[in-house]
């Protein structure tokens, strides 16, 4: 092995130097994105407009003959220019584009009440659907344990960006995934819940249990108060208010059971789904709930799923109920939809063009919890930016650029 001198080391310390000093430099240099039509979901549409971004954030957005582009920026340009694409719910990470048990962890059918399992334990940043999906301008998931069981556990919203879960999650906990209906229903007929009263008592049961585990928690005399339970710690943050149900139903009947819990515990709600939403619409806005919409091509069939429609979306929006749009989850590879195409399909069937899109960016962000990171594009929000070269909507349009947080991910057609 070659040996160094004691003149030839701080040559090579200084040139470590100048390259680290040089990685830091262009990691700090500005980005502009140049776009014909700039979406900024805060307004309406810019033309020949350009976002400017700095240290990863957002720092002017407008019209690009009154924005000075600094001349160390990195330029790309597009004909769309829109904030990065936010999937309101999947269950990418968890689930694997194999297809095969060893990256199928979206859903443990052991016990039917399970939600201290974490999404954050099982998600995988390197999973290769999320680069797949990230190709399609999707920036933003809100993924974990999916429908399928009573109480299946958490789900989180995070980037699809980052080597470890920490570097990806946005927020780490954002609601406790509940389903109610045919699809709560273990195959056995032996295990519980066997019926629909039986799965809302088991429900209200676990809620109740917690509002006591609640009470003891603040009595004075610390050896009285209970044992540390996962379980009924997450509940309480359900009773506290700081984490949602996300409730998976379909039929009206189990809309209707979804706002009754919410009603009697006070506690908040994100319906899910809710494929005969149109026929509780006035309770659900009664009751200030938004709903993540069924994926508009979503398998139908006899049961719970035969009044799916394309139109739902619009027919929500058009009663002033808050809406956002998702991929769901399929059982067949690629194990995906994905939300651009969903909200595409939205587009043609009720909601106009900036409704649509609303519901995979700002929107979505809103029901989310994180709209003052993600979402629109003004100044102070994360650098999130999807760039196509022509109408997302339109089925031969290609997915140019990906930024996300200042960081060109991808400057390459889909």
């Amino acid at each position: 092995m070659m040996s160094l001198n004691c003149h030839a080391l701080p040559i090579l310390v200084a040139a470590v130097t100048l390259l680290a000093t040089a990685a830091v430099q262009a990691a700090d240099r500005p980005l502009a994105i140049l776009g014909d039509t700039v979406h900024t979901m805060v307004g309406p549409p810019i033309e020949k407009g350009v976002v400017l971004i700095e240290n990863g954030k957002v720092i002017l957005v407008g019209a690009a003959v009154d924005i000075p582009i600094p001349p160390a920026a990195r330029i790309l340009k597009g004909r769309v220019v829109t904030p990065g694409l936010i999937d309101a719910h999947t269950v990418v990470g968890l689930t694997g584009f194999l297809n095969q048990e060893q990256d199928q962890d979206q859903l443990d059918p052991g016990e039917p009440i399970q939600p201290e399992l974490r999404a954050i334990d099982s998600y995988n940043p390197r999973e290769r659907l999320i680069e797949w999906i990230r190709g399609f301008g999707i920036t933003t998931i809100h993924t974990g344990h999916a429908p399928g069981a009573l109480v299946s556990g958490q789900t989180m919203v995070v980037k699809t960006v980052g080597a470890t879960v920490e570097e990806a999650a946005l927020k780490p906990v954002a609601m406790v995934a509940v389903t109610l209906g045919d699809d709560a229903r273990p195959g056995d007929d032996k295990k519980s819940p066997g019926t629909r009263s039986k799965a809302v008592a088991m429900l209200r049961a676990e809620l109740v249990k917690a509002q006591d585990y609640l009470r003891k928690q603040d009595l004075a005399d610390a050896e009285k108060r209970p044992d540390r339970d996962l379980r009924r710690e997450v509940f309480a943050d359900v009773l506290r208010g700081r984490l949602p149900l996300l409730v998976t139903v379909n039929r009206a009947t189990d809309i209707d059971a979804a706002l009754r819990i919410a009603a009697e515990f006070g506690i908040k709600v994100v319906l899910d789904s809710a494929a005969e939403a149109y026929l509780s619409a006035d309770q659900i806005k009664a009751a200030g709930v938004p709903v993540i919409v069924h994926p508009s091509m979503r398998r139908s069939g006899m049961g719970e799923t035969e009044n799916i429609s394309f139109e739902t979306a619009a027919t929500l929006r058009a009663q002033g109920i808050p809406i956002a749009l998702q991929s769901g989850f399929e059982g067949y590879v690629p194990k995906t939809r994905v939300a651009l195409f969903e909200a595409a399909i939205a587009a043609a069937n009720g909601l106009t063009t900036e409704q649509a899109l609303a519901a995979i960016t700002v929107d979505a962000a809103t029901i989310l919890g994180v709209a003052d990171r993600v979402g629109s594009l003004r100044p102070g929000l994360d650098g999130d930016v999807a760039i196509f070269d022509g109408d997302p909507f339109e089925y031969t349009t290609h997915c140019t650029g990906v930024v996300i947080d200042g960081r060109v991910v991808t400057d390459e057609a889909r």
